[in-house]
């Protein structure tokens, strides 16, 4: 199997030219190239197939084998390696997912993408579409009980489901232990993303999240997105924030006139190579 190794923000994954191979058994396929040790290394397998909507359809799966709707970090890397492949060489292209189709407008330096940003659409609250099993019409906020006591959370779908929680100190918040018990909580009848939030400002926050299926990544699209809507529901910060992440910066803006969601950020190409299936 011909794949690139492609990251945003430190967000890795193995993409493969599906307009050129054929990937049996890809919930497999993830899991042995996702190893860290016996495989390649990364976060989870990126399919890119044909559409016939969309330039590309972005075939997604996570290191545990299990499928993802959307990867906002996954994403932009998509856009990168069609327009850098010459698959679609233009300044817009159009990603079909599992959540609808996205569109991304390119920024190139000498014919290679280097920024990309991405209109994630439109977040979701109503908790049986996020979903979650809270009672109301959206849940912003809300007291939880947890092993580690009460946290509030605010609980919004961008393509996939999220929870985010408000920390004084992101980089010493009991991501691995907390994450992981919110993500398989009753209340997450498909698991969550959880995000660890720290503001330090009206236009710059601290981000660190618990993915399902992956435990901690150093980035996630999706989940900053999230983490910026929580932030502007709550009264927090302005709409348009450069949230910080481990593995690097995006910037979000929450569009609530349009009721949309802009994501700018980088996507890097690590390597290509051969993998023996």
């Amino acid at each position: 199997m011909k794949f690139t190794k492609m990251h945003g923000c430190g967000n890795d994954y193995i993409y493969v030219n599906c307009f050129e191979e054929k990937v049996e058994n890809p919930s497999e396929v993830a899991i042995k190239v996702s190893d860290r040790r016996f495989g390649i290394g990364s976060d989870g397998l990126i399919l890119i197939k044909p559409s016939e909507v969309a330039d590309c359809f972005m075939d997604m799966y996570n290191m545990d084998g299990s499928r993802g709707k959307m990867c906002g970090n996954g994403i932009r890397c998509v856009g990168k390696y069609v327009y850098d492949n010459g698959i679609a060489t233009k300044d817009v292209i159009t990603v079909e997912t599992l959540s609808g189709i996205k569109t991304l407008k390119v920024t190139a330096v000498n014919g290679r993408a280097e920024l990309l940003r991405v209109d994630m659409g439109s977040p979701i609250f109503k908790p049986e579409l996020v979903p979650v099993k809270l009672p109301g019409d959206i849940i912003i906020d809300r007291p939880v009980n947890t092993g580690f006591g009460e946290v509030r959370l605010t609980c919004v779908s961008m393509g996939n489901p999220h929870a985010v929680m408000f920390v004084e100190d992101a980089q010493n918040a009991p991501v691995h232990t907390l994450g992981r018990e919110l993500e398989i909580s009753e209340i997450f009848p498909e698991q969550a993303n959880i995000e660890f939030c720290q503001v330090i400002s009206d236009t710059e926050v601290r981000m660190r999240v618990w993915e399902r299926g992956s435990g901690e990544t150093w980035a996630c699209g999706t989940g900053a997105c999230a983490t910026v809507v929580a932030c502007v529901l709550n009264g927090r910060t302005k709409d348009e924030v450069t949230v910080h992440m481990n593995g690097g910066d995006v910037i979000i803006k929450y569009d609530r006139e349009n009721d949309t969601v802009y994501m700018t950020g980088p996507a890097t190409t690590v390597c290509t190579g051969d993998y023996p299936l």
